[in-house]
């Protein structure tokens, strides 16, 4: 196992979570735009995205415990494997003076919830919080590992 493995598997959390945070804050930014893409001569409302993340490797567990036997590097962490576009349909609001509103004076608002984001953002500022703690304390046990030699 490499010596700075774990701040590897640490660096690659934190960049995961921070592209979850960013995605998170589009989201919050934009819970208001009914204008987000021209489509079929439409207005679409934006999209609620999410981040899917999944290990760097999909290794079995045999294989990655043979490769730590056998000394051999093994990457480890997480990635951001795609953003994804919310399914959920569009909130359906009666606004009869709005300019995108149709026929019946429905305007079509996005599908974000401020509530799940608001948690989301939450679990994604948790999880960085805890990454630099751990982060933190690799460095510090690889100071204290120094020391010894003195």
């Amino acid at each position: 196992m490499k010596l700075f493995s774990t701040m590897d598997i640490s660096a690659s959390a934190l960049t995961a979570q921070r592209l979850r945070m960013d995605v998170i804050s589009s989201n919050i930014a934009n819970a208001e735009t009914t204008r987000d893409k021209y489509v079929d001569g439409k207005w679409q409302p934006y999209t609620r995205k999410m981040v899917a993340l999944q290990p760097n490797s999909s290794l079995s567990f045999d294989t990655v415990l043979n490769q730590y036997t056998a000394d051999t590097p093994y990457v480890a962490g997480v990635r951001v494997s795609k953003i994804v576009e919310d399914k959920t349909p569009f909130k359906q609001v009666y606004q009869p003076n709005h300019p995108d509103a149709d026929e019946n004076g429905f305007i079509s608002l996005p599908n974000v919830d401020i509530l799940k984001e608001m948690v989301d953002m939450i679990s994604a500022t948790r999880a960085y919080e805890a990454n630099v703690t751990a982060l933190n304390s690799t460095k510090s046990m690889l100071m204290k590992a120094l020391e010894i030699g003195k």
